[in-house]
C-alpha cells in the first residue's frame, strides 16, 4: 500500500511539474491520428508537431492562464477505430477541441459525433467532402482534393496536355479525389482517357499501369492517393519504362515520399504547400517566416525532415488556440464561432480566411506547383 501511495504521489508530482505553476484546470486538446499503419508518414509528424507546440505554449504560460493538455489516440489508419476514439475524447476525456483526423475516412467517421456533441473539430485530412457541404462544428487546414486536381490541370494546360490517365486509391481520400478530378476536368479542357484504381495496401500497381501505358492517346498520368501506395506506383511506373509526365496529388507532400520512391520520383510534379520549399521562397513571401521558423523548430527537435502534414497540425493547433483567446473562454459554441471568424491567419498551408460558407479558408493560390529535381523539391517551371 505504501509503495502504491509513493507511486501516486510521484505521479502527481510529475503532473504538477509538467504544468509548472499553473493553478487552473488544463485546456484539453483532443486528437485522433494515424501514427501507425499505411498513413503513418502523415500521422507521425502530425503527432510530433502537436506534442512540440503544446509543450512550447505551456512554457510560455499556456492559453487564458491555463495549461494545455494533449489527449491523443492512434487509430492505426483504421477509420472504425477513429470513431471509437472520438467517442472517448468527447464522452470520457471531455476535450475542449479536437485537432486531427489524419485521413478522410477517419475524419468522416468522427464528424457525426462532433456535430452531435457540439465539439469544435479541425481536421487534418484532404477531401473536400469534409467541409462541403459546411458542417457547423467541422473545419480543416489542408488544401482540398478538388483544389489539387485544379492545380494539376492548370499546369497540364500550360504544357499542352489534354488527354490524361487517372490512377486513384480506393481509400476515402482517393475516392473523393477521383470524383473531384472527374468533376473539374472539362473546366480545364482535360479528357480522362483511362481510369484505374488500387487498394491502400496493394504492393504492386503494374497491371493497372500497364493498361494505362497501352491506352491510345495518353499524354500524362495523374496518381491520386496517400501513404505508401503512390510511392510503389511511382516505382512501378519507372520499372515499366513509362516516360509520360507523372503527376501526384498533395497526399505525397513529404520527404518520406521521395525516400520511398527513390530515383523513380525524379521529375514528378505535384501541388503542395509552400512549407516544402521554405528556404526557396522569396523574402517578401508572406509565408516565408512561418514556414522557415516551423521547419527549423521541427528539425531541431526531432532531427528529421518536415512534411506538409506536420504543417497542417501546426496550423490546426494555432487556429484553435487563437480562437480560445478571441473567445476569451473554452465555451465550445464561442470557440466554434471564433474559428469560423478566422481572418488573415498566415500558416504553413497558406493565408486562411474562413467564413460561414468556407470552413477551410484557402484559395488556389495557397498551392505551389512543385517538381522533384535531384531528389529534392523545387518550384515547377
Amino acid at each position: 500500500m505504501k509503495k502504491m501511495m509513493k507511486k501516486l504521489v510521484a505521479g502527481a508530482a510529475l503532473t504538477m511539474a509538467a504544468f509548472g505553476a499553473f493553478a487552473a484546470d488544463p485546456i484539453k486538446v483532443g486528437s485522433v491520428l494515424s501514427v501507425t499503419g499505411p498513413a503513418a508518414f502523415l500521422g507521425d509528424p502530425e503527432l510530433k508537431t502537436l506534442q512540440q507546440y503544446v509543450e512550447e505554449v505551456n512554457k510560455k504560460g499556456g492559453v487564458l492562464g491555463r495549461p494545455l493538455q494533449l489527449v491523443h489516440y492512434d487509430d492505426g489508419s483504421d477509420a472504425n477505430k477513429a470513431n471509437g476514439f472520438a467517442k472517448r475524447l468527447i464522452d470520457d476525456d471531455k476535450v475542449d477541441v479536437i485537432v486531427g483526423g489524419t485521413t478522410t475516412g477517419a475524419t468522416m467517421s468522427m464528424v457525426p459525433l462532433v456535430e452531435k456533441a457540439g465539439v469544435p473539430f479541425i481536421s487534418l485530412a484532404g477531401a473536400v467532402v469534409i467541409v462541403d457541404p459546411v458542417k457547423k462544428f467541422v473545419f480543416k487546414t489542408p488544401h482540398t482534393d478538388r483544389m489539387a486536381a485544379e492545380k494539376v490541370f492548370e499546369d497540364m494546360k500550360k504544357r499542352g496536355i489534354s488527354k490524361v490517365a487517372l490512377l486513384s486509391e480506393t481509400s476515402g481520400f482517393g475516392q473523393s479525389g477521383k470524383k473531384e478530378t472527374e468533376g473539374v476536368a472539362a473546366k480545364y479542357g482535360i479528357t480522362l482517357v483511362a481510369s484505374e484504381t488500387y487498394g491502400p495496401k496493394d504492393t504492386d500497381m503494374s497491371p493497372q499501369l500497364t493498361k494505362i501505358k497501352t491506352t491510345p492517346g495518353v499524354q500524362a498520368v495523374f496518381i491520386f492517393g496517400l501513404g505508401q501506395g503512390p510511392a510503389i506506383a511511382t516505382k512501378n511506373y519507372k520499372q515499366l519504362g513509362v516516360t509520360l509526365p507523372l503527376y501526384h496529388a498533395h497526399g505525397v507532400a513529404s520527404e518520406e515520399f521521395i525516400k520511398l520512391a527513390g530515383p523513380a520520383a525524379e521529375g514528378v510534379r505535384l501541388p503542395a504547400a509552400a512549407l516544402l520549399i521554405a528556404d526557396k521562397l522569396p523574402a517578401n513571401d508572406p509565408q516565408k517566416k512561418v514556414a522557415v521558423d516551423y521547419t527549423k523548430a521541427f528539425q531541431d527537435k526531432w532531427k528529421t525532415d518536415v512534411s506538409t502534414f506536420g504543417g497542417h497540425a501546426y496550423d490546426g493547433l494555432m487556429i484553435a488556440l487563437d480562437a480560445f483567446k478571441r473567445a476569451g473562454s473554452t465555451d465550445k459554441a464561442k470557440v466554434r464561432d471564433a474559428i469560423e471568424a478566422t481572418k488573415g491567419y498566415v500558416g504553413t498551408g497558406g493565408v486562411v480566411n474562413m467564413s460561414a460558407t468556407d470552413h477551410m479558408g484557402l484559395d488556389l493560390s495557397a498551392f505551389r506547383m512543385l517538381e522533384i529535381k535531384n531528389g529534392d523539391w523545387s518550384l515547377a517551371q
